[in-house]
């Protein structure tokens, strides 16, 4: 991937429906290019969908955090199960290392967010967990940005 690549790429993460023409121009790049550039970048998996992103799915709960898992024997799957059915948990990673599992949590409150925390640690299965407050989003390089959403609480 080089470097018309990553800009057509950048392009679309900021407007995923931009036209063909739209993106040349904005990229000064032919027309024929940047339809060739994105066929590929499609064919190879660099680029695996599009996706439509909603104003609700822009706005961030006052109250976020990050959640570090460890899982003891072997209850993972049922573990993720259960996180997955939580509205409370947006995103729940798998990953290597001393943590089994990584979950993004959203609350409207602290006390709201503790009584998340203490119900995922009271699950059967989870031995030991680490939790982390995000206090600000410097970069999103999803759609929130181009949502007209502001992630900085300034």
């Amino acid at each position: 991937m080089d470097s018309s690549d990553q800009k057509i790429i950048a392009a679309l993460r900021k407007d995923g429906r931009a036209s063909i023409s739209t993106l040349a121009a904005d990229l000064s790049l032919s027309r024929t290019t940047v339809k060739t550039r994105i066929d590929r970048l499609l064919a190879s998996g660099e680029i695996v969908g599009f996706t439509v992103v909603l104003p609700r799915d822009a706005i961030q709960a006052p109250v976020r955090g990050q959640m570090m898992i460890s899982i003891a024997g072997r209850g993972t799957e049922r573990v993720i199960r259960q996180l997955s059915a939580m509205s409370a948990v947006e995103i729940l990673h798998t990953t290597n290392g001393k943590w089994d599992l990584i979950a993004e949590l959203s609350a409207d409150s602290l006390k709201q967010l503790d009584g998340i925390l203490r119900q995922i640690r009271l699950m059967d299965g989870i031995s030991t967990s680490e939790t982390n407050l995000l206090l600000a989003t410097r970069k999103m390089s999803r759609a929130a940005s181009s949502a007209g959403h502001s992630t900085d609480p300034q």
